[in-house]
């Protein structure tokens, strides 16, 4: 397994995270400054993490298409990899009782 292989996996979820806390700093700021609401009483992080959630995924979802692809397709083929494993092995085991 190569190092390119393994890092699509994490190449999106490092940048879904930077997504997620560049959402969180921009809607922070944006509440501190009085754009948006600061929420109720002392749900201000509540608030701020969950309005950063609801614009980072749309954004991630737009934005990280092409990684979102890559870590698909090598997912599939380590499950096809897996099942012509698992097919093998118990085509050697149906060759051994017979």
């Amino acid at each position: 397994m190569t190092a390119a292989r393994t890092s699509a996996t994490i190449r999106y979820t490092a940048m879904r995270l930077g997504i997620f806390v560049g959402c969180f700093v921009v809607v922070a700021l944006l509440v501190q400054f009085g754009a948006l609401p600061k929420g109720l009483g002392d749900s201000n992080f509540v608030w701020v993490l969950l309005l950063a959630l609801v614009v980072s995924a749309p954004l991630s979802f737009i934005l990280l298409r092409k990684q979102r692809d890559e870590m698909s397709t090598q997912l599939v083929n380590k499950v096809d990899s897996a099942k012509a494993r698992l097919e093998a092995n118990r085509a050697q085991e149906d060759g051994a009782t017979q």
